[in-house]
């Protein structure tokens, strides 16, 4: 098939293999590296407090060897001699595993990287376990106390939901982890139902669609996992712990729909809006104006059925009552009026920019199209972006209206505060009011 990115035109492919993977070919012939994609349905989502970090753990445990490369250094020379470095990630809902190499090393590398998926040992655990236990220990403090205000907005947000398990898991959880759990838990969630895998640059679709289908038809189908949705919450909440640090990092944490709601795209532009460089909303107003931040951002995290709209910022410890009534006030406004007509214009300008982007971004356009496999939308950048930009200020204030409700925000901060100001950012954290 072929699809229309803006002027630029490619060809792609795409396949279903008997297990339920979804495969497919990105034809950039104008490119010189090749970025093999894999998108996984995996992630906190779908633990529990007592497996919670199981995925994380799993992700990182791919890097320790095939059979035919039994062990993370030879596994790192190996890719490396291709000209490429893999790279993961974990997430609430997914993960991703790619790598970029030029296009005489991809059949090795597709063949590699499909025997990291199929097929990893997952040995040297007390090695790795070191390892994960380094990196959860980077967000707390000397005693062991969680001091990511982000993450722990989230779980004020969620509660004991999954979504509100930190990724990581935690110190506890991590040295439960044995051989045979993992084992179990990439049967279940690295099968075909739960995979796809797209190549993207110049490539020839035909050939690497075989090579994918030799490499993956074996993995069994599996089922795809599901978790309950989060109760609704019907209050504004607040946190706060006390960390001895220069700043006062502050999150607020609204609920949202879910990428399946029909606003999802109206929140995206939304966003866009609120946080898409430094003359837009947020930035412009506690960095430029008020000189209340070095930086801040917004994001949107959107989930199978649920979503948070999310706003972080640091600031010095005397000036986050200030900083948090900035950051209500902003929402309130696009709840009261929206968005003003340039801004709508501007942010549909950025949007199809950003997608006749990925036309030069192999990267870009392997995930891209492995997400959209993945949760099979059938969407293309093309459609992505028309999508966007057909959103109209009408769709704006609806989704600014049906997100920024006192009953769907969530506070936290951490820092030095004094009891006196802990009680103003409680009492304003809990206001009927936006």
């Amino acid at each position: 098939m072929s699809q229309r990115v803006g002027l630029g035109k490619i060809q792609s492919a795409f396949i279903e293999l008997d297990n339920g993977l979804r495969a497919g070919t990105i034809e950039l012939p104008a490119l010189h590296r090749c970025v093999i994609a894999a998108q996984v349905r995996v992630g906190s989502a779908y633990e529990s407090a007592a497996d919670n970090g199981i995925s994380h753990f799993l992700e990182h445990m791919l890097f320790r060897g095939t059979p035919r490369y039994p062990g993370a250094y030879q596994l790192a020379r190996a890719f490396e001699a291709l000209g490429g470095t893999l790279e993961a990630a974990t997430s609430e809902d997914h993960g991703l595993l790619s790598i970029s190499v030029p296009p005489e090393s991809l059949p090795a590398a597709l063949e590699t990287f499909c025997e990291v998926l199929r097929q990893p040992l997952l040995t040297e655990l007390e090695v790795e376990r070191g390892i994960v236990r380094e990196e959860i220990l980077e967000g707390l403090d000397e005693l062991g106390h969680d001091i990511d205000a982000g993450g722990r907005c989230r779980r004020l947000c969620f509660g004991d939901h999954p979504l509100g398990l930190p990724i990581a898991g935690t110190i506890e959880t991590l040295d439960t982890f044995d051989r045979e759990g993992l084992l179990e838990h990439h049967a279940r969630h690295y099968s075909g139902a739960n995979l796809a895998i797209v190549v993207a640059g110049p490539l020839n679709g035909v050939r690497v669609l075989e090579d994918v289908r030799r490499a993956l038809d074996g993995l069994s189908r599996g089922g795809a996992p599901s978790y309950v949705l989060p109760p609704e919450q019907d209050r504004p909440r607040f946190g706060f712990f006390k960390h001895k640090a220069s700043q006062t990092s502050l999150s607020v944490c609204f609920r949202a729909p879910g990428r399946t709601s029909p606003l999802e795209p109206a929140i995206e532009m939304l966003l866009r809006i609120l946080d898409d460089g430094m003359s837009t909303r947020l930035y412009h107003r506690v960095c430029e104006e008020l000189g209340l931040c070095y930086d801040a951002g917004a994001g949107y995290q959107a989930f199978e059925r649920v979503g948070t709209v999310e706003f972080i910022a640091e600031t010095a410890h005397e000036r986050a009552t200030t900083l948090l009534e900035e950051i209500l006030r902003l929402a309130a406004d696009l709840a009261d009026r929206g968005p003003r007509p340039d801004e709508l214009e501007r942010a549909q300008r950025r949007a199809r920019w950003q997608y006749q982007a990925m036309l030069d971004e192999p990267e870009a356009m392997a995930h891209f199209h492995a997400q959209a496999a993945l949760e099979q939308t059938a969407q293309t950048p093309t459609s992505r972006v028309e999508q966007l930009c057909s959103v109209t200020r009408d769709q704006l204030l609806e989704a600014a209206q049906t997100i920024f409700k006192a009953n769907n925000r969530n506070t936290f901060a951490v820092g030095l505060q004094r009891a006196k100001d802990i009680d103003k950012l409680d009492k304003l954290a809990r206001s009927a009011g936006i």
